[in-house]
């Protein structure tokens, strides 16, 4: 039950109405399927992005000392693991430059800032070379949207930062669909810190309130325009998670919907 005392609400059904200030949108399993780029990998003969990074810091540090292989996947894993922490319960993103120094700090190793940098490019870029395949209905709903909302990209970034994301958008022909874009790289802070959608409202130029919000993960996309008085919208097109108590203002479970649900809760 939520704070109006309803359960979840059928697909498409709005609990609350509002003038609609600006739409923002997360961007993983949101407009991008996530990890759909591993078939692409696998048919090129490439190796998943976990053992590819592994086989990077592996490379990296091997060409001035020996290490263990298996003592790279211990760091990485137990990184991974402190990345997931802090991200989840301080609503902080490392950026891959912090990311990749714990993991180094922890093997007491050190690489020339060259090499460093090349490193952190060639883990930020990965997703460049081999692309997620865009969320089904995504780009026709944004396109019909653009002339009715501003719209805002407001996305948590774990590997690919801010930059290689808008590059991603750029590609797939989305880019030009948005009036701004929110990344917890650049910000400092990740969802659902009420940071992300304060900078979501300037970019807007709306207030907080007028919000809402298109997002996979109840925790972070209904949970953080919740706190701060905006809408979510639980958005099931490519996975649809428990909600872990939070109540969406509404369900959509096709792109060629969200237009009609945004209508509704636009009184």
């Amino acid at each position: 039950m939520g704070a109006m005392g309803v359960a979840c609400p059928r697909k498409g059904a709005i609990m609350r109405k509002k003038r609609i200030g600006a739409v923002t949108f997360d961007l993983w399993d949101c407009l991008f399927a996530d990890d759909t780029d591993e078939p692409k990998r696998a048919a090129a003969g490439q190796p998943p992005k976990p053992v590819a990074r592994r086989e990077l810091v592996h490379q990296f540090l091997g060409r001035h000392a020996p290490i263990a292989r298996e003592i790279v996947n211990l760091a990485y894993d137990v990184t991974d693991a402190a990345f997931r922490k802090v991200w989840h319960d301080q609503h902080v993103t490392w950026s891959v430059r912090e990311r990749l120094g714990v993991l180094l700090a922890g093997l007491k190793r050190t690489l020339p800032e060259d090499e460093f940098a090349e490193l952190i490019r060639l883990h930020e870029e990965m997703e460049l070379e081999f692309s997620p395949d865009p969320a089904p209905g995504a780009l026709d709903a944004l396109r019909a949207l653009h002339s009715e909302y501003p719209l805002i990209v407001v996305s948590d970034a774990i590997f690919s930062p801010g930059r290689v994301l808008r590059e991603l958008l750029r590609k797939n022909g989305m880019f030009e669909c948005f009036d701004g874009f929110v990344f917890s790289d650049e910000i400092g802070r990740s969802k659902p810190a009420p940071e992300m959608f304060q900078e979501a409202a300037k970019a807007a130029g709306c207030d907080i309130e007028s919000i809402v919000h298109i997002g996979d993960r109840p925790h972070n996309d209904i949970g953080g325009p919740h706190a701060v008085g905006a809408r979510g919208v639980l958005l099931t097109v490519i996975k649809n998670r428990p909600l872990e108590g939070h109540v969406p203002d509404a369900v959509c479970d096709d792109y060629g919907k969200l237009p009609a649900i945004l209508k509704e809760m636009n009184a």
